[in-house]
Formats: structure tokens, C-alpha cells, sequence
């Protein structure tokens, strides 16, 4: 048993300490910078057809697009940041969805900004009127996500030291702890699949492959959630070992809902897309909301 505890402590300094972290950060940012600096010379590449490139190609058009490529990195940070967050707070892990939905639709507004119309018909050019959607929706996203950690905020100065926590409790962190640092490599796999993919079908495919494969928004993402709400189902499962408070069941199930709704808006286009991902974080909000009511009604076990 202690030899198994030595073990997992391995792994666990090695994926998910404060120090792999900060490497983590470092690393992330260098390869932001570089893929930057190497989509532009694609782009320059392209512009004086050096590059044999499929036409179609929208992350080719502008160097405006050349953004799209780091913020795609910077994303993956995130997802890292998501399960680093999963033993230790399940707001936070939440909240770390809503993050990564909104920066996702903040990316698809950089390639958007490359083919923007800028004519008098502005809301009947259909590209143009879905930037604005995106546009209103990260302002109300970003607001909604302060929102949440402001409610979060006022959960955790109730909650109980590590040394009060019960058996049950350590038990629970230590699973989750445990899932965290397999779902690493699993996220590790299916990004590097995906963007390697990504990057063929974007730069280098010479058919029309472009143009019938799925949005590029959507690569990794839904995959991403698909695995998000298996772990979220199991985490509610799990919970049931050390609480059958009912407000702490709605909340981790209302989750489970909101993380579902954000899935179904990668299947769907156009503004109902944008709609969807706002009431699905505002359904989180107002879960988290309603569930800090009953704490003040009656004690919670956390």
C-alpha cells in the first residue's frame, strides 16, 4: 500500500504538481509564439504561391488569421488547467468549461475577422451578423463566468480546513485525483491527433478535403466535451459516497446539463450555436446560485 502511495505521488508530481504547471505555462507560450511566427510565413507563402495551398483554405487568407493558430495552443493550456483544477474544486473545474467555451468562440472570431464584409447591408451578410452574435456573447460569457467565481467564492469561505474533512471526503478527492491524471494523457493523444490533422487537412491537402471536413472550431472540442460530461456523469456517481445532500446533487447534476447543452452546440450553426452556449453557462450560474441559497438554510457537508 505504501509503495502504491509512492507511486501515485510519482505521477502525480509529474502531471499535475504547481510545478508542472508553471513548466506547462512556459512551454505553452514558447509554442504559441512559434506557431504564430510560422502560420504568417505560411500565409506569406501563400500570397506569392511558393506554397501550393487548397484555395479554400480561410486560415490562409489573412494575417489576421495567423491568431487562430496560438489561441488554438493557448486553448490546450487550458483543458491542462481544467483537470488541474478537477481534485480540487469541482466550481473551479466547472468554470474552467465555461473559460475554455468562451475562448473558443473568441478564436473563431479571429478567423471571422479575416473575411468580414464591412458593407452597409451589415446584418443581412449572414458572416457578418454571426461575428456580431459572438461579439455580444463573449461580453455576456465573460460576465457570467465572473459571476460564477464570485458565487464560488462566497461557497469557500464556508468550507471546512483539510484537517476537518471526513474519511468519505479524502477518499472522493483521492479518485478524483486519480481520474484527473488519467484523463492527462488521454487529452495529450487526442490533441495531438487532432491538430496534427488539423494542420494537414489545413495547409497541406491538396484535394478538396478542406471544404467538406468539419468546421475547424469544432476539432478536439467535441470530442473534448464528449469525454468532459463521461467524467462529469462518473463524478456524480462518485459523490454519492460521501453526500446525499440534495442541493449538492441538483448542483453537480445541473453541471452535468450545462456541460451537455455546451456539447450540442458544437452540431449546431449559425446564431442558435452562440445562444445555446450562453443559456447553457447562465444555467450553471443560476445552479451554483440556488444551490449557495441552501447553504445558508441548512449546513451542507461540502
Amino acid at each position: 500500500m505504501n509503495k502504491n502511495g509512492k507511486l501515485f505521488d510519482f505521477f502525480y508530481s509529474k502531471l499535475l504538481s504547481g510545478k508542472t504547471k508553471e513548466r506547462s505555462e512556459v512551454l505553452i507560450i514558447a509554442v504559441a509564439i512559434i506557431s504564430f511566427v510560422l502560420h504568417l510565413l505560411l500565409i506569406v507563402l501563400a500570397d506569392l504561391h511558393i506554397l501550393p495551398v487548397n484555395e479554400s483554405s480561410v486560415l490562409l487568407s489573412s494575417p489576421i488569421a495567423a491568431i487562430y493558430t496560438p489561441f488554438s495552443f493557448i486553448l490546450i493550456y487550458e483543458v491542462y488547467l481544467l483537470v488541474y483544477y478537477l481534485p480540487k474544486s469541482t466550481a473551479f473545474y466547472i468554470g474552467k468549461q465555461y473559460e475554455i467555451i468562451t475562448l473558443i468562440i473568441i478564436r473563431r472570431m479571429f478567423k471571422d475577422l479575416s473575411r468580414l464584409e464591412l458593407t452597409s447591408d451589415w446584418f443581412r451578410v449572414e458572416g457578418d451578423l454571426q461575428f456580431t452574435y459572438d461579439l455580444v456573447a463573449t461580453l455576456v460569457l465573460f460576465f457570467l463566468i465572473y459571476a460564477f467565481y464570485r458565487l464560488n467564492e462566497a461557497t469557500s469561505k464556508d468550507r471546512v480546513s483539510s484537517q476537518e474533512l471526513p474519511s468519505e471526503l479524502v477518499r472522493f478527492i483521492r479518485i478524483k485525483n486519480i481520474m484527473a491524471m488519467c484523463l492527462v494523457p488521454i487529452f495529450l493523444i487526442l490533441a495531438v491527433f487532432s491538430l496534427s490533422k488539423w494542420v494537414y487537412e489545413s495547409f497541406f491537402s491538396i484535394t478538396q478535403m478542406v471544404a467538406s471536413m468539419k468546421d475547424v472550431n469544432k476539432i478536439f472540442f467535441d470530442e473534448f466535451f464528449t469525454v468532459l460530461i463521461l467524467t462529469d456523469v462518473l463524478l456524480l456517481l462518485l459523490s454519492f459516497l460521501h453526500t446525499d445532500n440534495f442541493s449538492k446533487v441538483i448542483r453537480n447534476s445541473g453541471f452535468i446539463i450545462s456541460t451537455i447543452l455546451i456539447k450540442i452546440s458544437f452540431g449546431i450553426e449559425g446564431p442558435l450555436n452562440t445562444v445555446l452556449i450562453v443559456i447553457a453557462v447562465l444555467f450553471g450560474v443560476g445552479i451554483l446560485a440556488i444551490h449557495n441559497l441552501y447553504r445558508k438554510l441548512t449546513p451542507s457537508d461540502s
